[in-house]
C-alpha cells in the first residue's frame, strides 16, 4: 500500500531564556501502513505543557532531555486511521503519547481509548490528564489537608496550581497562592467566570 505523507515538529536548537520559533523545525517525513497489531494515529489536538520546556535543556533529571533532531514530546488526542490492532477500530478517540506530529505509528502500549460523549475530549489534556493527577495525587492522597490547615501552593497560576488550589478549598482548607506577579496573582483570586471554569480559591496573606 502507499505510504502516507506526515509532518512533525523537532528541536532544532537548544533554547536561551525564552522558546523561540527558531528552536524548532518542520520536518516532513513518510509513514508506512500499520503492521500487524498495529495501527495509524492520526492527531486531533496536542498538549502543551510545562515539562516540555525543562525536556529541552540537557539537563539530567527524572525524565531524559530531547536530542537536537529529535520529535517534540507530548500526549495528544488522536483518531484511529487505519488499524491492524485487535483492541481499537478505526475511527476510535484515544489519548496517545505521539509527540508533536500529525501521524503516528502505535503498537497500542500508553494508548487509551476515549468516550467523546463523555466530556470533551480536550479534557484529557488537562484537568483529567497529567495536570489534573498531579494535582489530585498530591494533594488528596499525599498532602491530604484536614479542614481549617492551611495549604500554600507555588506556581498558583499554572494548570496544577490552580487545581490544587481549588482542591484545597473543597477539603476545607485555606489556600494561599504563590504566583510571579501582579496579574497572575490578579487571577488566580479573581478568577471564576464560566471562560476558565476557575474558582476564585485563594485568598491573600494577612
Amino acid at each position: 500500500m502507499a505510504e502516507r505523507l506526515a509532518r512533525s515538529i523537532v528541536l532544532a536548537a537548544r533554547p536561551e531564556g525564552d522558546v523561540k520559533e527558531s528552536d524548532f523545525r518542520f520536518d516532513a517525513y513518510s509513514v508506512p501502513e500499520p503492521g500487524e497489531n498495529e495501527m495509524l494515529l492520526e492527531t486531533q489536538f496536542l498538549s502543551l505543557d510545562p515539562y516540555m520546556r525543562a525536556r529541552m535543556d540537557a539537563v539530567k533529571s527524572y525524565a531524559a532531555y530531547l536530542e537536537i533532531g529529535d520529535v517534540m514530546i507530548g500526549q495528544s488526542i488522536a483518531r484511529v486511521a487505519v488499524s491492524r490492532h485487535p483492541q481499537f477500530r478505526v475511527g476510535d478517540t484515544v489519548l496517545a503519547w505521539t509527540g508533536w506530529r500529525t501521524l503516528c505509528l502505535s503498537n497500542g502500549e500508553n494508548v487509551r481509548k476515549l468516550d467523546p460523549g463523555l466530556v470533551p475530549v480536550t479534557s484529557w489534556l488537562g484537568i483529567l490528564g497529567i495536570a489534573g493527577m498531579a494535582a489530585y495525587v498530591g494533594l488528596r492522597e499525599i498532602g491530604r489537608p484536614a479542614p481549617g490547615e492551611t495549604v500554600v501552593v507555588a506556581a498558583a497560576s499554572g494548570g496544577v496550581g490552580s487545581l490544587v488550589g481549588q482542591l484545597a478549598r473543597r477539603a476545607g482548607a485555606r489556600a494561599i497562592g504563590i504566583a510571579g506577579g501582579r496579574e497572575k496573582c490578579s487571577y488566580i483570586k479573581e478568577a471564576g467566570s464560566a471562560d476558565t471554569g476557575c474558582c476564585p480559591c485563594f485568598q491573600d496573606l494577612p
